[in-house]
């Protein structure tokens, strides 16, 4: 059965393009990467409220407070690794601590960057950015939730940071999908575990959900792409219901998805809670189907995690 798999940056570049003709209040800012994040696209259609701002990431920030602080909405785009790395000092100190309107939405994120290398992955930006307060962090599942975000997060007042991928995701969702903070999808419930997971493991997890429902086992799955707010009633729900969870995301399995979740449950609700990501390592160059079978990114992982999290819930009962 073929997937369709869409551009979550595409889909990005096209929405920004639509919200401008909407709203004159919005500016977008790029880093000498346009073509790759997409934001090209708002450029060529309203070139003097787009501003390329060079390998200059800081400045990027930077400008894009003191815009948001004269009353516009600034977009703004460059790498995961870039804007969470380079410009993480002016993230925390003018858009976060004086709570600027500033969205800053990256592509490239995770390790499906693939031939780039270990110096483009982004396995760390989550962490980073869901540490500084006020800021709000989202990883979409597919194309049609990166359009729901990006208009949701045009009505909220405040910093976003919002995660985008350089591959095409499998789409879960239609053009129907909405997007609120805070606010998980139960895409399946289940009565032994729950896989929670972002990204493009949200359809990583579906399909191993599918495998591990033929050896009997009644599995649920929480799409969580607002990492902060955590949809803390979901998460605590399925610990209380299912008892085990098996957490999911394409990112370091610190500070990220799995620690939310872990930290959440073990002053709620402790439960067995069994991280898949990166393990604390500098990954490789490859194709993004090498490196996410390389770094047990895959199904075969969840699965295996999973029969981890059951053993552990088996341990706590005897």
């Amino acid at each position: 059965m073929t997937v369709e798999k869409l551009s979550l940056r595409e889909y990005y570049g096209k929405t920004l393009v639509q919200l401008g003709g909407e709203n004159k209040d919005i500016v977008v800012l790029d880093a000498d990467l346009s073509s790759s994040t997409k934001t090209s696209l708002f450029g060529k259609e309203f070139p003097d409220r787009f501003f390329n701002m060079g390998v200059s990431e800081q400045d990027l920030m930077g400008t894009a407070a003191g815009l948001a602080a004269g009353g516009k909405i600034p977009f703004v785009s460059t790498f995961s690794i870039f804007a969470s790395g380079r410009a993480w000092e002016q993230i925390r100190q003018s858009i976060c601590y004086p709570q600027q309107n500033v969205k800053i939405v990256t592509t490239h994120g995770g390790i499906t960057v693939g031939p780039d290398g270990p110096t483009h992955q982004a396995l760390e930006d989550i962490s980073l950015m869901r540490s500084i307060p006020s800021m709000k962090v989202i990883v979409p599942s597919d194309a049609h939730e990166t359009v729901a975000a990006i208009k949701a997060v045009l009505d909220f007042n405040g910093p976003v940071f919002i995660r985008l991928s350089r591959e095409k995701f499998p789409v879960i969702f239609d053009e129907t999908k909405t997007f609120k903070l805070g606010n998980a999808d139960v895409l399946k419930k289940g009565a032994d575990l729950t896989i929670i997971a972002c990204g493009l493991m949200v359809h990583t997890a579906l399909e191993a959900a599918g495998e591990l429902e033929k050896e009997g086992i009644s599995i649920g799955v929480i799409n969580m792409s607002s990492i902060k707010p955590l949809d803390r009633s979901a998460i605590l729900a399925a610990a209380r219901e299912t008892g085990a969870i098996v957490t999911a995301e394409e990112h370091s399995i610190i500070g990220g998805l799995g620690s939310a979740v872990t930290e959440l449950t073990s002053e709620n609700i402790p439960v067995p809670v069994v991280r898949v990501g990166v393990r604390d390592v500098f990954c490789s160059s490859g194709t993004a189907e090498e490196l996410l079978a390389c770094y047990n990114l895959d199904k075969n992982a969840i699965i295996t995690a999973a029969h981890r999290a059951l053993e552990l819930k088996k341990q706590r009962r005897v």
